[in-house]
């Protein structure tokens, strides 16, 4: 079973894909920049854009029915690992309890030129 999950509260797809895709009891969620769902903006500095990526993609997991207790893995893409203290605190911060599992990489550059993209794995049983 699929089911193809959107939402307005959370910035519309930049290319031919799903912001998250259900598959059985677990939702996948593609990468979120720190884009403003309102604007469409990049929001100013690493730190903004970590809090709006976590923003969006917990828009997209509640339309699903899940949220950031759900998430079993996630990963995160820096455009630079100079950033990972700062991001890693305002990650830290919306995890209480037990922390899913999680992968950092730095890569070779991100859409619209975004510092930091987190995409999501969520277990949510039927």
């Amino acid at each position: 079973m699929r089911e193809t999950i959107s939402t307005s509260a959370a910035p519309a797809a930049l290319g031919p894909y799903s912001q998250a895709v259900r598959a059985g009891d677990f939702i996948f969620t593609a990468g979120q920049l720190g884009l403003d769902p309102a604007t469409g903006a990049l929001r100013e500095g690493v730190a903004a854009q970590a809090r709006q990526a976590l923003d969006n993609l917990a828009a997209v997991l509640a339309q699903a029915g899940a949220g950031l207790a759900d998430v079993v893995k996630t990963t995160i893409f820096f455009a630079d690992l100079a950033d990972f203290q700062t991001v890693n605190a305002i990650y830290g911060a919306r995890f209480v309890g037990a922390a899913p599992a999680r992968s950092a990489v730095q890569v070779a550059a991100l859409p619209q030129n975004g510092r930091v993209e987190i995409e999501m794995v969520a277990y949510v049983p039927r």
